[in-house]
């Protein structure tokens, strides 16, 4: 199950708009799936990269990057994923990207 509590996340444009300025914690998980290239997928913050995650081995099917952050946001900002280099065999739908408010401030 999906939640979207004050539907602060855009479904259709995947992305993130804090409702207040606070400490977010923010993390992603991405799966390529039959894919031999490597990918990087870079968590944004007002289309600036933040931290990024690789998956790169030529000799598997499956392989998962993952990564996670405490960022400082300001009321409105906007936090997404972005996929930097590869492809996504099967798009994002084995892939996950929750965040949450841990303090407002």
């Amino acid at each position: 199950m999906f939640l979207n509590i004050g539907n602060h996340f855009d479904l259709k444009a995947s992305v993130f708009q804090a409702p207040r300025r606070g400490i977010y914690s923010f993390s992603f998980h991405v799966v390529k799936v039959y894919n031999r290239q490597t990918i990087q997928v870079n968590l944004m913050q007002n289309d600036f990269p933040v931290i990024s995650a690789f998956a790169g081995d030529q000799d598997v099917t499956r392989e998962a990057a993952s990564n996670g952050v405490l960022l400082m946001v300001e009321r409105d900002d906007r936090v997404y994923l972005k996929l930097e280099r590869g492809t996504l065999m099967g798009g994002w739908k084995y892939s996950t990207f929750s965040g949450f408010l841990v303090f407002p401030l």
